[in-house]
């Protein structure tokens, strides 16, 4: 990043300012819709001011695994290409891809979100599988939350398609069962630039980063996951700073997931 764009940021945070005119904690416009892919079991789409990510959900019945013979299989995948931003390349999976997939994929999975066991049809030979496709069509920064908050609200949209008396699967048809969510695991990525704190930085201001954490955060307030970015080093009085704002920002963004189908 430019030098002087840097410290443009850095000095306007001082002043409690941030360069689209937002507060250090707030969070830009937000909107979500849900449903709106017939090809996918379930789907939503998040804006963030610029930003817009989507998910896509996908069942299918696969053989589980040998040491998991009762339980479904959640995967999770997400794919930055270059129509979202002209820094994305084409070609393999990028760190930053494989870390918003994990990311995510781990806060859903410790969460015990839902339960893999009810997505069992035959013990060591049948089990639901639900995958999940994450993928920004306009990037501008704070993806891994932006993709969590679209996993779950997909999720939340997933209804299971129609399984005929052959055991093969109707995707044609959608029933009215679904994934019935326990628990709403919302990641929450706090960033550090100087001295300063701030949520949901868009794509310049990733780049003015020190060190970032992101904080999986449960609806009762527990941590199932962490992830620590950055080049800096945090000292235990960052990380529960951290903690803080992560939760209490969780609650904004799980209001809005409550509210979608």
């Amino acid at each position: 990043m430019n030098h002087e764009v840097k410290e443009h940021i850095r000095n306007a945070l001082k002043k409690g300012i941030r360069i689209d005119g937002r507060k250090l904690e707030e969070l830009r416009p937000i909107s979500i819709e849900t449903g709106f892919l017939s090809t996918a079991e379930g789907s939503a789409k998040i804006i963030f001011g610029d930003a817009e990510v989507l998910a896509g959900v996908k069942m299918a019945i696969e053989k589980p695994y040998p040491d998991t013979p009762e339980d479904g299989v959640l995967m999770v995948g997400a794919e930055l290409l270059p129509l979202s931003n002209p820094e994305f390349e084409s070609g393999p999976p990028s760190i930053e891809s494989i870390e918003t997939a994990r990311v995510i994929d781990r806060g859903i999975r410790e969460s015990k979100a839902f339960n893999t066991k009810s997505l069992c049809l035959e013990k060591g030979e049948k089990v639901w599988t639900v995958a999940i496709d994450i993928v920004p069509l306009n990037y501008d920064g704070n993806l891994i939350d932006m993709g969590g908050l679209a996993a779950l609200a997909a999720l939340k949209n997933a209804r299971f398609p129609k399984m005929n008396e052959d055991g093969t699967v109707d995707y044609h048809v959608k029933t009215d069962k679904t994934l019935e969510l326990q628990k709403m695991p919302v990641p929450i990525t706090v960033c550090k630039i100087g001295d300063l704190l701030i949520v949901d930085p868009t794509d310049e201001e990733e780049k003015a980063v020190d060190a970032r954490l992101t904080v999986t955060v449960l609806d009762d307030d527990k941590i199932c996951a962490l992830q620590k970015g950055g080049d800096s080093p945090l000292t235990m009085k960052d990380i529960e700073k951290m903690v803080d704002l992560a939760i209490k920002t969780s609650k904004v963004l799980r209001s809005k997931i409550v509210e979608v189908n």
